[in-house]
């Protein structure tokens, strides 16, 4: 019973469960928490699958309540192994080409914003902060060991000093708190689940939780007005492949810059569903080896 238990399980947080979260908007009130909760859904699923097949062999080999030797079973211990091996070589590879490309993008990004930075218009300005002479308004960070934040010089021209503050505060916030590791995760799981069976709104709504994550930080840094007059100033910008651009998602950030921000019982409603997510398949593991 608990072995279909667990395979229901492992179908519902690869399957439905991404297609589902992103239908609950609530959680956009609480980002940190529903970032926390889809880091959970993902992991559990990761979990799940890499359980299944060996409890599996152990079903079907059991005699009574106690453990069956491996080596009386060398062939059957021997598929489940062989299986979880997969999918641990198909997640291993699928981070290596995600991240061997993210880095690869990066680097060549940061070596030329390098080369055509502009520092007469970074006078006062952080230290990772590049300026390019463009007349488009446009801000976006590239991350990594030696990252960046990239401004044009429209974007210098165009915003008063406490919405360029907030274009700043809010790339920073991307580069202080590794998002990038956050949204490279999830992109190796979701590259990592068939095409079939993924949803691209998950991966999408990942990027707006993180988006909405660093407006919480600009506002907590100049307050919601310089933050919401620099959206809609960059709302039309563009940033490359492989960065974490202002403008993303900029109506529904809008609309957050707008709403009631205090949500404890959501918050911990999120948080408690992300735990649970971990928690279950490793608890349905205990109880199929228990026998109970």
């Amino acid at each position: 019973m608990y072995l279909g238990w667990l395979l229901l399980l492992t179908v519902a947080l690869a399957w439905p469960a991404p297609r589902l979260l992103p239908r609950w908007t609530a959680l956009r009130g609480v980002p940190g928490p529903a970032l926390w909760l889809w880091q959970g859904v993902s992991l559990g699923a990761v979990v799940a699958g890499l359980e299944l097949a060996p409890l599996a062999v152990l079903y079907v080999v059991r005699v009574g309540r106690g453990l069956p030797a491996p080596r009386d079973h060398i062939a059957l211990a021997a598929v489940a192994a062989l299986v979880s091996a997969l999918l641990i070589g198909r997640l291993l590879a699928r981070a290596h080409v995600v991240g061997r490309r993210l880095r690869k993008v990066r680097r060549e990004h940061r070596e030329l914003v390098d080369l055509l930075d502009e520092p007469v218009h970074a006078e006062g300005l952080p230290a990772q902060v590049r300026v390019l002479s463009h007349p488009t308004a446009t801000a976006y960070c590239v991350p990594g060991l030696s990252r960046r934040v990239v401004l044009t010089s429209g974007t210098i021209e165009a915003l008063p000093p406490a919405e360029l503050r907030a274009v700043l505060a809010h790339e920073l916030a991307h580069l202080r708190h590794r998002h990038d590791l956050v949204l490279e995760f999830f992109t190796v799981w979701h590259t990592a689940v068939p095409r079939r069976l993924r949803s691209d709104r998950g991966l999408e709504t990942v990027r707006l939780l993180i988006e909405l994550l660093a407006d919480r930080s600009a506002e907590r840094a100049v307050g919601r007005v310089p933050v919401a007059r620099a959206l809609v100033a960059l709302a039309r910008s563009e940033h490359p492949n492989g960065t974490l651009g202002h403008e993303d998602f900029a109506r529904i950030r809008l609309e957050q810059l707008t709403v009631q921000r205090h949500h404890p019982v959501l918050a911990t409603c999120a948080g408690l569903l992300g735990m649970a997510a971990v928690v279950a398949p490793l608890a349905l593991a205990a109880l199929v080896i228990l026998h109970i």
